[in-house]
């Protein structure tokens, strides 16, 4: 849940015209798809008690230590002491996981010298929302995000995610066009949600949703959180949902403000606030958090993370396949159709076919036929994008596993801790 880093205000003042055109122009930058991404965020732990807490001394070290590494990603830490990995644009899907498990490899060595390891789960299903980061725009984001309620701690601190990175498209109607693309990230995205949920658990109980962290995004401010209404032309659509957004704050120095209720767009019209620049702009739109966020290019965020050290492959080959291979894509579309009149009409996430997803994963009839049909069409594609073998091979298990049974990692989880739960209640009888 990064935001981009502090940075001056100094700058012409931006009015509501200007900052209309420079989001329509940026949002999406159109041409033949070529590159693939990929962000894996990841928890921390000691290894071998994950329900331990980690203290902030051994958190500062392990991530002192990670930062003289050479790494061809970048590397962040989020305000739960969460580690991210955000890999270059690669000019194929083998590249960026040979790049990424390379620096994973790097990462993984360089914490196990502090006795820690990385979990892959969408939310912490032990620890209590615990901020490491003391710097001023988080302490923004929590201020802002509290009035919500506390599912924004939740998501700062003990939550991780798989986000996937794609070129935007053509520029030109189509199966490869951004439009169709767009169109395809939005709807496709509750299947993703249902195949790859793996936060059942949060404070140490199983919470009702085999995607806690999704359901945490659904209960915070659309506005902050929501994607933009359905419309046919999504630039427009972007820029609305951008300058309708409320702002989570107005850098100064000392504390930065956190205005209530104001607007992109009115702070841009307001006589009393200190007229926004392009560098607010650019900051305001890091502080949005919609299932797919244009960049440029497209962010799908909408995937928890993945359990094991290599489970993030999968979700990047699924989803790098059903977009950028045009039969498969075509497949995708078809397989997504019958779920549209579940949404409502209602933007991501906040929508019923969204919520239905979160809550109960494959186990609903459509979305496991959507996801069958839409994993057999990735294994068709993959050989023809060039992944190799071992890429294919674990999209071809984890469909074996999970999705042709109508199950995601999420039922592992919960299944562990009624075992763990009902041997505990066991010792305590005798």
């Amino acid at each position: 849940m990064s935001v981009s880093p502090e940075c001056g205000v100094d700058g012409p003042a931006l009015t509501e015209h200007e900052a209309a055109a420079l989001v329509e122009g940026i949002c999406f930058k159109t041409g033949p798809p070529r590159s693939v991404g990929v962000e894996v965020e990841w928890l921390v732990h000691r290894e071998g008690a994950p329900h331990d807490r980690v203290d902030r001394a051994d958190l500062e070290a392990a991530h002192a230590g990670l930062r003289t590494l050479s790494l061809a990603s970048g590397l962040s830490v989020e305000p739960g002491g969460q580690v991210e990995l955000s890999s270059r644009p690669a000019p194929s899907l083998a590249r960026c996981v040979a790049e990424v498990s390379a620096d994973l490899a790097a990462v993984r060595t360089a914490l196990h010298g502090h006795g820690l390891a990385l979990a892959g789960m969408g939310v912490d299903p032990w620890q209590r929302p615990r901020r490491f980061l003391r710097e001023r725009r988080y302490d923004a984001m929590e201020a802002c995000l509290d009035r919500t309620g506390p599912a924004g701690r939740t998501l700062m601190c003990t939550s991780a995610s798989v986000q996937v990175c794609l070129d935007a498209g053509r520029e030109e109607p189509g199966v490869m066009g951004f439009a169709r693309r767009w169109w395809l990230a939005h709807h496709l995205g509750a299947v993703l949600v249902a195949a790859f949920a793996n936060s059942p658990m949060a404070e140490g109980r199983a919470t009702g949703w085999l995607s806690t962290r999704q359901l945490k995004w659904a209960e915070l401010d659309p506005g902050r959180a929501g994607g933009p209404s359905p419309a046919p032309d999504p630039r427009r659509a972007w820029v609305r949902r951008v300058l309708d957004a409320p702002v989570m704050c107005v850098r100064r120095d000392g504390p930065w403000e956190v205005p209530d209720g104001v607007s992109f767009r009115e702070w841009t019209r307001s006589p009393t606030m200190r007229p926004p620049t392009r560098a607010d702009l650019d900051y305001h739109i890091s502080t949005l958090f919609p299932p797919v966020r244009p960049r440029g290019h497209l962010e799908l965020r909408m995937i928890d993370a993945q359990p094991g050290d290599d489970g993030w492959i999968v979700p990047l080959a699924v989803v790098t396949a059903l977009f950028d291979d045009p039969g498969a894509a075509t497949t995708a579309h078809r397989a997504v159709q019958p779920l549209l009149g579940r949404a409502a009409g209602a933007p991501a996430p906040h929508n019923p076919l969204w919520a239905d997803a979160a809550r109960h994963g494959l186990a609903d009839p459509e979305l496991r036929r959507a996801a069958v049909t839409c994993f057999a069409a990735a294994l068709d594609a993959l050989p023809r994008l060039g992944a190799d073998t071992g890429v294919t091979d674990a999209v071809a298990a984890y469909a074996d596993r999970y999705v042709r049974r109508g199950r995601c990692p999420a039922d592992d989880v919960l299944a562990r801790h009624h075992t763990q739960d009902t041997s505990a209640r066991r010792r305590a009888h005798r």
